[in-house]
């Protein structure tokens, strides 16, 4: 299973480390892998580097625009896609700092759909060392 974390960097981060988005990468790394003694610095690091996720209003759009849809459901805060024909099964689940999305497989319906809400949206994944922005 891939296990994502998305933030929303602030601009003026995106364009600092525009081409050199591995040092921002090990930046967050950095801070995922902090002790549970350290958590206030590094919850300090993060409001820094990025912007807070309007959690209630983005999981409320997201869910009206895609309740109809055959594959998607959501049961409380995590959103669900089920493809069976792309074999594609992920979890959303948005709080206030960041995003996480679990996924069986490399890919998910859930990087189009974020797309539309942010190009500042930074994805991290800390165990397979993979980062990239959602465009």
């Amino acid at each position: 299973m891939r296990v994502y974390f998305i933030f929303s960097v602030k601009d003026e981060f995106k364009n600092m480390y525009k081409g050199r988005e591995n040092t921002l990468f090990n930046i967050l790394k950095s801070i995922y892998n902090l002790s549970f003694d350290e958590i206030d610095y590094g919850y300090s690091l993060l409001r820094q580097i990025t912007n807070p996720i309007k959690k209630e209003d983005l999981d409320r759009d997201i869910y009206v625009k895609l309740h109809r849809d055959y594959p998607y459901s959501k049961r409380g805060e995590v959103h669900y896609y089920n493809l069976l024909y792309k074999d594609e099964i992920s979890r959303l689940i948005i709080k206030k700092t960041y995003i996480r999305l679990e996924t069986e497989q490399k890919n998910s319906s859930f990087f189009n759909i974020l797309k539309k809400y942010s190009e500042n949206y930074f994805v991290c994944d800390f165990n397979k060392i993979n980062y990239f922005y959602i465009n």
